[in-house]
């Protein structure tokens, strides 16, 4: 057995406690339920020219080159519904553009249930050639030396990596290589309801941008008779508000300059945070729903709320849905007034090539991960999903002008990735149990939330419970 699967089937114990007991619908899976998407009309012009035939050997070679079997890729990943059909357009135009590769994409269920697939294939090499991994899922992969890091292609490619953004590249970097290829990537921003900021006497025009600014709307919401704001349990949520403050979630460069021993979640900056959270519920000035995204957007959607944080990946439905209703208007993440300066971290997905395939099958995958990041693919891309263009040179293409006049509230989801400046905090932490320890965070704002404990005992209590799954974790990986 290669000496990599031993090494990966040292790490089965710990898996099944990161991503089963985990349960993590509730991560970034939720990307992928709450996007209102139409399908992708991603179309790249077929460049394979045609010429009249003016000796006796070009049908001959003609012929031997259309026998020739393109290179399959089986491509794993995790978009479902409206977001499903855009992948499997992404697919046929790029198998229609060309005859050499030919990929073939499997929805494997949610992040977790194609991970898991995954780790059960690699002994038998019935597994994909590339998979879409949660952005949490990150350390895992590299730990479990399955893959070939996407820089080794770029390498021997001379691939141009400048012409993709580095506040999405920047998250998958370790060690100054790149991984995996960006593929669905979003952050949260405050949706906030425009009619009702002008029947409370608010000004429509500007979001509120701070904590502070957030309680204040929300008390005069609720004065007017309306509700003030919700905002779901959603670990991912806290994750942000730590990096929009300049602040690492985890020791050791949030994991990133060495591998992470310790949560930093009990930091002032967590207390902080959540303490004005539990105020905006124990003045009534916001509703707790719950952990699902879901209810909370439909709350929202339902005119019972004025404010709420979601996704990027969610925007275009929201907006759809509330037309002839209300007008959506949208904000950056709102921080504290005195917060130093920090960024959004994206979350979503990325694309790995394993490397228990061929070498020629993993650069074929490579061939069709190029294809992704053209500008006019991911401009499609971008406009039918509402995830974020990996590719600087898409927001010149005419049909993402057009979708911003139709949607002026994507400026402000790419005003906010711009504006992040990068570091520690903002490039995100990376850990081995990241799964785990979100449903942790996510336990902790439920106890606070509902007077069960106190912020900081809260976030005491989780923090010790995510250092001690690091410490596991870390012995299994270095045996």
């Amino acid at each position: 057995m290669p000496q990599r699967f031993k090494r990966f089937g040292l790490m089965g114990m710990i898996a099944v406690l990161l991503f089963i007991a985990a349960a993590c619908g509730n991560s970034n899976d939720k990307d992928t339920k709450d996007s209102d998407a139409t399908t992708a009309a991603a179309q790249n012009e077929n460049k394979s020219g045609t010429s009249e035939s003016t000796t006796a050997e070009e049908p001959k070679e003609q012929t031997q080159e259309a026998a020739a079997e393109p290179v399959k890729v089986v491509w794993w990943h995790s978009m479902s519904g409206e977001l499903g059909k855009a992948v499997t357009q992404l697919v046929q135009n790029y198998n229609q553009s060309q005859n050499k590769v030919k990929v073939e994409e499997v929805y494997q269920g949610t992040y977790d249930e194609s991970l898991n697939k995954m780790k059960a294939s690699m002994d038998s090499k019935s597994g994909p050639s590339m998979i879409q991994v949660y952005e949490i899922g990150s350390r895992f992969m590299i730990d479990s030396k399955a893959v070939t890091p996407m820089q080794t292609f770029i390498d021997e490619d001379k691939y141009d990596l400048s012409q993709l953004e580095p506040n999405i590249t920047n998250y998958y970097t370790f060690d100054n290589k790149l991984y995996s290829m960006p593929f669905n990537t979003s952050n949260p921003i405050l949706y906030y309801n425009k009619d009702m900021f002008k029947k409370a006497g608010l000004d429509p025009e500007k979001a509120p941008a701070t904590f502070e600014e957030v309680k204040e709307a929300a008390a005069k919401l609720t004065a007017s008779g309306q509700g003030g704001a919700g905002f779901a349990i959603y670990g991912w949520f806290m994750e942000q508000w730590f990096a929009d403050h300049g602040a690492d979630y985890i020791n050791n460069g949030n994991g990133r300059s060495q591998t992470a021993t310790e949560s930093l979640l009990n930091s002032p900056t967590g207390v902080n945070t959540l303490t004005w959270w539990k105020s905006m519920i124990d003045e009534k000035l916001a509703v707790n729903l719950g952990r699902d995204t879901a209810d909370t957007k439909k709350a929202f959607l339902a005119g019972q709320i004025g404010m709420t944080i979601d996704s990027t990946a969610g925007l275009r439905g929201i907006v759809d849905a509330s037309q002839g209703q209300f007008e959506v208007g949208t904000g950056f993440l709102p921080k504290a007034a005195d917060a130093s300066q920090g960024g959004v971290v994206v979350g979503g997905a990325s694309l790995w090539i394993l490397n228990n395939k061929p070498a020629e099958e993993q650069k074929a995958a490579w061939d069709f991960i190029k294809y992704l990041t053209q500008p006019s693919v991911q401009a499609q891309w971008h406009v039918n999903t509402g995830y974020f263009p990996i590719t600087t040179k898409a927001y010149d293409e005419a049909i993402v002008a057009q979708n911003l006049a139709k949607y002026p509230q994507f400026k402000t989801a790419v005003d906010q990735l711009h504006a992040s400046k990068p570091s520690t905090a903002s490039t995100g932490a990376v850990m081995g149990v990241f799964p785990e320890a979100r449903q942790i965070v996510e336990s902790a704002i439920e106890e606070t939330l509902t007077g069960v404990k106190q912020p900081q005992q809260a976030l005491d209590d989780g923090a010790k419970a995510i250092t001690d799954k690091l410490k596991v974790y870390n012995q299994t990986v270095s045996k």
